[in-house]
């Protein structure tokens, strides 16, 4: 009786070694004694997670997952810090991108500077027409325009045309002019050739740039920095982001980078108000794993630090000036109604507090009855508490980028005045609405880091910790929400939160390693630490 007991019980123990080893199933990867933030519905913090094909299989103890998983590459990250894949949900990432082959004028601290940059670059390069951008006036002693006559004298046979920080002014010379055909006394709706007493200066605000039309870069060149490009994002942790405004040709050569490839990044890009390329697409959207078109981009009007957005009251520092509306509302409402009806996305740049009330009113009427439908206004950035409440009633997604606020906070004030800063650049007020707030950088107006973006959301300070309690510190996100709206918000306002955004079983395995907890740092630490490594699908895309 006592054998066949010992019998029964070496059975049932190999049994239950037979049954454990039998239940391991097969990962591709598995990583251990981590902090992973998974930022699920419970922002919970795990140890390790399994993955197969590109995907999460599971997430748990360190223990579980050993158990439960197999793999032959298994790492123990030894307490490091694991975030899902940041999600840029505004940016120009192909715009950047053609940047990195023309004149960089970010940070020029004159524009003396700004003209050396210049001739420094067409020196080592030289091109017949010299493209560049990044300057920005606010930045310098001299906050005036800077004129024509300093390029002329310079490059008196040479085009040049240099864009400001935003995209939305610039500055040509008469060479460029005289090519474009122009004599600078054009007037035209939505932009402005910026006049003085002896004619034009050579500024263009908005639409006007668009009358200047640049030579195309080399499609060889353009997919080498395409790539460069890629390169520096998945040193930033950046594995997804929102593109706003690609024309046709654009998203085609995507595509043949896709192809190859070469081209990994998660891409949402919104077509361009532009008829060819929204013909081509609307009846013939793409959804795929890496390129979603499905939104469509409309510039209602300018920027702050060129005084084209569009306000209710004048300029605190320009008193006949409102800013610029670009088209006509009823061009925006036709849009409104048509987009509603093939089910797209419709994203408004909307800056000013007149160009964000006139934009909720035209979705506001074209979204009656239709729900989900996530329309987004770009910016959102000085906003009526009124016009606040309005568009997150109406389902409206206030798309916004704290590093502006960090930005433009030294001149802010003296351009729109201290009442309309009461509801300027706002954040917390939006998410005490009930809002989601998918946040970007929009690169390359601003730096590329989304740790920039963090430390704008969670700390309202510059690289320097300016100002010690932040700016506008009311407007602060949580830590939590600040990740959610880098990750699960930006995944949310492209429809693909089912696929992306937290680290969850089912999602793409998307994630970035730090050595440090990032909702420990002060501001000069977030702004200088490095990521250790980055995934995309589960494979190593940069490793420090």
């Amino acid at each position: 009786m006592l054998i066949i007991t010992r019998y029964l019980l070496l059975l049932t123990t190999f049994l239950g070694l037979f049954s454990c080893t039998k239940s391991q199933e097969n990962a591709d990867l598995i990583i251990t004694d981590a902090k992973i933030y998974s930022v699920d519905a419970d922002f919970s913090v795990l140890e390790a997670m399994a993955i197969k094909d590109g995907k999460i299989v599971a997430t748990g103890s360190s223990e579980d997952i050993l158990q439960s998983y197999t793999a032959t590459n298994t790492q123990s990250l030894k307490g490091a810090y694991i975030y899902p894949g940041f999600n840029d949900a505004h940016a120009h990432f192909v715009g950047y991108a053609r940047g990195l082959r023309k004149v960089n004028l970010m940070g020029t601290p004159s524009w003396a500077d700004a003209l050396a940059r210049v001739v420094d670059f067409q020196n080592k390069y030289p091109s017949d027409y010299i493209i560049g951008r990044g300057w920005d006036q606010n930045d310098w002693a001299d906050k005036s325009y800077p004129h024509r006559s300093s390029l002329d004298s310079l490059f008196p046979e040479t085009p040049v045309f240099l864009s400001r920080i935003d995209g939305h002014a610039a500055i040509i010379n008469t060479a460029a002019l005289r090519q474009a055909g122009l004599n600078g006394n054009e007037t035209l709706v939505g932009g402005t050739l910026l006049q003085d007493a002896q004619g034009f200066t050579g500024i263009l605000i908005d639409n006007a740039t668009d009358l200047i039309k640049l030579p195309a870069m080399d499609i060889a060149l353009q997919k080498e920095a395409l790539l460069e490009a890629q390169a520096n994002l998945f040193a930033k942790g950046v594995t997804s982001l929102t593109d706003a405004g690609l024309l046709a040709a654009d998203i085609e050569l995507l595509q043949t980078l896709y192809a190859d490839v070469s081209l990994q990044v998660r891409i949402n890009a919104m077509v361009s108000d532009d008829p060819s390329s929204l013909a081509k697409y609307l009846k013939a959207p793409i959804e795929t794993p890496t390129l979603r078109v499905k939104s469509a981009k409309f510039y209602l009007d300018g920027a702050l630090g060129s005084r084209g957005a569009l306000l209710l009251a004048p300029y605190s520092d320009d008193s006949t000036n409102y800013g610029l509306q670009l088209k006509e509302a009823s061009y925006f409402k036709m849009m409104a109604d048509s987009l509603a009806q093939l089910g797209w996305q419709m994203c408004i740049h909307g800056i000013g507090d007149s160009a964000n009330r006139l934009a909720i009113d035209i979705y506001s009427q074209a979204l009656a009855g239709l729900e989900d439908r996530r329309w987004r206004i770009e910016h959102a950035q000085v906003v009526h508490p009124t016009d606040q409440k309005r568009m997150v009633a109406a389902g409206i997604i206030p798309s916004i980028q704290p590093t502006h606020a960090t930005s433009d906070m030294y001149w802010a004030e003296e351009r729109i005045g201290s009442q309309r800063m009461q509801y300027a650049y706002s954040a917390q007020s939006f998410l005490k609405l009930g809002a989601k707030l998918p946040l970007g950088t929009d690169f390359p107006v601003e730096d590329i880091n989304p740790l920039y973006t963090l430390r704008s959301a969670y700390l309202r300070q510059d690289a320097d910790g300016y100002p010690p309690k932040g700016f506008r510190a009311d407007e602060a996100l949580s830590f939590e929400d600040a990740i959610r709206g880098m990750t699960e918000w930006g995944a949310y306002a492209s429809f693909e939160e089912n696929k992306k955004g937290t680290l969850e079983a089912g999602k793409y395995a998307d994630f970035v390693i730090f050595d440090k907890d990032l909702s420990t740092l002060s501001a000069q630490e977030m702004s200088s630490l490095e990521v250790q490594a980055t995934y995309l699908n589960g494979q190593e895309v940069y490793r420090k």
